[in-house]
């Protein structure tokens, strides 16, 4: 039987950053992963293909340029599912490709097969063929990540009711499109189809979508949503779902009816838990096969067996997920690390971008803490101007009695690359004044942190200032 140091199962983000750095720690590191090729979900049906599949379409469709040349405008007439799988297959081809020669370079062995727990210290492997191994470890991550959750009540068919993976696998543009679940997947997939003038109807049972996001940037996305012509319906519940022939029927709470080709059912995700054995090392999972841990370390109840990445729920963000997974590989080997800082970036890559760090304005509100806005929208930049963005805005939150900025919030072109700005200062304790006295580039959409900065500063008032 063979022994490693780290064992790690799973291959996605927070499994590949923890067996590279454990690997860098001098440490035997074998993965298994059950798919066909390396990445996991994040690579082959979440984070990349999403990603990718926009990108594709914002240049296919010619939709940044749309500010100038009007809503009519295409760089793409006659767009097919062709067109946007052969850039999918190539950019995961290089994920898997650069991904296998990381492993290569480190001395990371990877396996693949389905991996249960017999002990604390062994798992078994089940390859495809049915051939069954034993592998004993040290330490071990789990890192299966998560799956669509597909109620028995919807008749999920491949061919008119999809859920998130499964609409990788379209084999044409449908004519309409109907989202169940206003969360970030359900948000990206349908603002992405938007974009390519398919008529997209938004279902959420809340009654708001994104309901971690400051309320101001969710009001100006759904605006927006609305302004192309998106059908938004919040605060409504799905009663039955359907598929027909030509077409699915979704009947609501409210008695209303929705005729639509294809459905994209993204309400929620579950852990893949379900063959991994945990109950055989006394590993609880909850209902949708999330597993708790110490929050600090990464830890399971079993002190050698850690977990991370979206298995473990919230955020469930792949950056987050590969800071888990290095910080569950120091801790195994006892690498002491300083506490990480408090706050993090959200990055949804819907059409327009969202992207959020820090305090929203509820948040601060309930604190109790005084605070200020400061405001700075991307058509009055000149930047925006000459990129034709005719939407999108800036919003950030200082405290009135240090100054310091607590939250910043983007909606528009550029915002998850823009965040970093407000992450930086947010972290290193930084106040409205930095935003006021320092030169930015010009002309750059990274400019309307100066603008929104003045904003707020104008209104903080100078004396405060200099006292």
């Amino acid at each position: 039987m063979d022994h490693y140091d780290m064992l790690v199962i799973g291959s996605g983000p927070s499994g590949r950053r923890a067996a590279i750095q454990a690997a860098k720690l001098g440490k035997s590191v074998l993965v298994i992963d059950k798919g066909r090729r390396l990445g996991g979900v994040s690579v082959h049906t979440g984070t990349i293909p999403s990603k990718t599949l926009r990108e594709t379409v914002l240049n296919l469709s010619g939709w940044r340029e749309r500010g100038f040349y009007g809503r009519g405008y295409r760089v793409k007439q006659d767009i097919s599912i062709e067109d946007l799988i052969q850039r999918l297959r190539k950019t995961l081809d290089h994920e898997v490709e650069v991904l296998q020669h990381q492993f290569m370079r480190n001395g990371v062995r990877s396996m693949r097969g389905l991996a249960a727990f017999k002990d604390a210290n062994i798992v078994t492997v089940t390859a495809e063929t049915g051939a069954v191994s034993e592998v004993g470890f040290d330490h071990a991550l789990i890192s299966v990540g998560t799956r669509p959750h597909r109620p028995t009540s919807v008749p999920f068919d491949d061919k008119r009711i999809f859920d998130s993976d499964e609409m990788l696998e379209l084999d044409h543009l449908p004519r309409t499109l109907t989202v169940i679940g206003g969360g970030v997947i359900g948000v990206e997939y349908a603002t992405i189809f938007s974009a390519l003038d398919v008529p997209v109807t938004l279902i959420e049972q809340r009654d708001t979508i994104l309901d971690f996001v400051d309320r101001e940037i969710v009001d100006d996305f759904i605006h927006q949503m609305r302004d192309r012509g998106m059908t938004i319906r919040l605060g409504v519940s799905v009663k039955e779902v359907a598929a027909h022939e030509d077409y699915a029927q979704i009947t609501l709470a409210d008695g209303r009816v929705i005729r639509t080709e294809i459905v994209l059912y993204a309400a929620g995700r579950t852990g893949n838990v379900g063959s991994l054995g945990l109950e055989t090392v006394g590993i609880e999972a909850d209902a949708r096969g999330r597993i708790k841990v110490d929050p600090e370390t990464f830890q399971t109840s079993v002190p050698n067996i850690y977990a991370t990445g979206d298995v473990i729920g919230f955020p469930s963000l792949a950056s987050t997920s590969m800071e888990q997974g290095r910080v569950a590989a120091c801790h195994a080997f006892g690498v002491k690390l300083p506490p990480p800082p408090e706050t993090f970036p959200y990055g949804i890559y819907a059409v327009p971008e969202i992207s959020t760090v820090g305090q929203s304005e509820e948040e601060v509100r309930e604190s109790g803490v005084p605070y200020e806005i400061g405001v700075a929208r991307f058509r009055e930049t000149s930047r925006g101007h000459i990129m034709g963005v005719d939407s999108g805005f800036l919003k950030l939150i200082f405290a009135l009695e240090n100054r310091r900025l607590l939250g910043a919030h983007i909606a528009g072109e550029g915002a998850t690359e823009l965040i970093h700005i407000g992450q930086a200062v947010i972290n290193l304790g930084g106040t409205v004044d930095f935003f006021v006295n320092n030169t930015f580039n010009y002309p750059t959409l990274a400019e309307a942190y100066k603008i929104a900065g003045l904003d707020a500063w104008n209104r903080m008032g100078q004396a405060q200032a200099e006292a």
